[in-house]
């Protein structure tokens, strides 16, 4: 049964508008690039970057992540101003066009983080947890704005040549203490955690975590879970990530059942569907 692990609500300041986690919520999924994994998440343009938002939001999503470049195992790192291009009118126009949802930038780069949230994001979404650009945290802590802190071992391109844990449970959480801290320290008042699925991980290094992902509660922040479509869902069932949606609920739920406070999808109904079927049991 799904696990509350909060003590009545957990309220996150989105640049002066309240973000209440009593209940899981969903984060809808828009990659403003040529070459993200799922080839639908795909939209370049605003018109229909701000079409895929309507529809994400009409079916439930809380929150719009839009991401600028592919993080992809393999992937070869843009530079921050070509990122800033792919993304700043795409935040901007759906902020604009819909003001009570909260829109993520998706970026590891100070400088993006920065104009978007000037364009009108309200949440960072950084896939190093400040580890790739060491103005990152300073920057957030200035913006006053909640940080979505992922874990991962290496970088995009080569992160699953040959991921290494002696214990992945106690390092991921080791990293979270640390890294919890350090945005503590800056001022960042509203911290996320996202134990980064995929990234640096083998198949089993993925199970584990799952099965193991109460441990996270120790850390008394929200849990947000990305496992959308991914090879840790189709590899094993012999498929694509085209075919991986049933996988992702089932993979959703269990990670609902285990305390994960945010969904991060490529398929918004699907999720609100297993959030709400999760709360009959409670």
């Amino acid at each position: 049964m799904y696990k509350n692990l909060y003590n009545g609500k957990t309220i996150l300041n989105c640049k002066g508008k309240a973000l209440v986690l009593n209940k899981p919520i969903v984060m809808g999924i828009i990659n403003a690039t040529p070459d993200s994994f799922f080839v639908d998440s795909r939209k370049t343009g605003i018109q229909e970057a701000v079409l895929l938002a309507e529809k994400m939001i009409g079916e439930g999503a809380t929150i719009i992540d839009i991401g600028g470049q592919t993080t992809k195992p393999g992937s070869e790192s843009i530079s921050a101003a070509e990122e800033i291009d792919r993304v700043i009118l795409i935040v901007q126009e759906i902020a604009k066009s819909f003001p009570e949802t909260y829109v993520s930038i998706d970026t590891y780069y100070a400088s993006v983080a920065k104009e978007a949230v000037n364009a009108g994001a309200s949440i960072v979404n950084d896939i190093s947890g400040g580890v790739f650009d060491e103005e990152m945290i300073d920057a957030v802590a200035k913006l006053s704005v909640p940080y979505i802190c992922m874990h991962i071992q290496g970088k995009p391109k080569t992160m699953q040549d040959n991921p290494v844990y002696k214990d992945i449970g106690n390092e991921v959480l080791d990293y979270f203490i640390g890294r919890v801290d350090v945005c503590k320290k800056a001022g960042i008042k509203d911290v996320i955690i996202d134990p980064g699925f995929g990234f640096g991980k083998t198949l089993a290094h993925n199970y584990q975590l799952l099965k193991n992902l109460e441990a996270f509660s120790i850390l008394e922040k929200p849990l947000l879970v990305g496992i959308s479509r991914k090879g840790m869902i189709y590899k094993p069932l012999r498929t694509t990530a085209e075919e991986a949606l049933n996988g992702t609920t089932v993979i959703n739920t269990i990670a609902l059942q285990k305390g994960a406070n945010i969904l991060r999808v490529h398929d918004v109904k699907e999720a609100r569907q297993a959030i709400e079927l999760i709360e009959l049991m409670c």
